[in-house]
């Protein structure tokens, strides 16, 4: 009796492996199907070196063993501008508990890696009121107030530079964002990265994800654009 068991757990243990595998799979073929469809470039395979390179997002600096895969990565049209983009997934492993229930747990995640085409903006973040922030380990800018209660009271936002954020997200922007609910986003120099910090997306949640950039960018406020754009230019012709 106790040979069968064992035998029925190590049969349940290789079916699970098994069908674990054929969904990784039927994922990924997905996956390179959106990314076929928007114009990327598909790798599979790990890329160590994405947390150095952007470092700047405090989830891709968590726990150790990081690695980013099934990475989508090109230009593709966005707010009828070429943009290019990075999107994929992450993983870590990271630590918790204490003594006897100490133990290694591995977080994965999906992104979305936008470059700002109108240019460099301060640290800004905007994310749900109340959910836990996984983009930064400490925010170190208090949550800013808008005149709309309703927004304030569902979003935290908080930059290094208030002025930008109030020029960003005036009553159209909050529109958008209050009826479309995105995952949490931030604003850093000329990265936009788009990420609740958990959970892999799905090849059509990839998908609404651009779509919802697409939008984002679209709302950009026109003065703010052109301040930017016309920095970025100055900044050019006098390095």
């Amino acid at each position: 009796m106790e040979v069968i068991l064992i035998i029925l757990v190590v049969g349940l243990i290789i079916a699970g492996m098994v069908f674990a595998h054929r969904q990784a799979r039927k994922r990924r073929e997905a996956l390179q199907a959106f990314a076929a469809k928007r114009g990327l470039a598909f790798t599979e395979g790990h890329d160590q070196e994405h947390d150095d390179r952007f470092a700047r997002f405090g989830m891709f600096r968590r726990g150790h063993s990081r690695a980013a895969f099934n990475t989508m990565e090109g230009t593709t049209t966005i707010a009828d501008r070429s943009v290019r983009v990075r999107t994929g997934d992450f993983r870590f492993r990271e630590e918790r508990g204490s003594g006897k229930n100490r133990r290694t747990v591995t977080v994965n995640l999906s992104y979305l890696i936008v470059w700002n085409p109108f240019g460099v903006g301060p640290e800004t973040i905007v994310r749900r009121e109340g959910f836990f922030d996984r983009l930064k380990g400490v925010l170190g800018f208090d949550d800013i107030d808008f005149e709309s209660v309703e927004f304030s009271k569902a979003y935290h936002v908080s930059s290094e530079d208030k002025r930008f954020a109030y020029d960003l997200i005036d009553p159209r922007m909050m529109e958008f964002i209050m009826s479309t609910s995105p995952p949490a986003f931030e604003i850093e120099g000329e990265l936009i990265c788009i990420s609740d910090g958990k959970g892999r997306w799905d090849a059509e949640a990839f998908d609404r994800q651009l779509d919802w950039a697409d939008g984002f960018l679209g709302h950009w406020p026109r003065h703010l654009a052109k301040s930017m754009t016309d920095q970025a230019a100055s900044t050019k012709d006098h390095p």
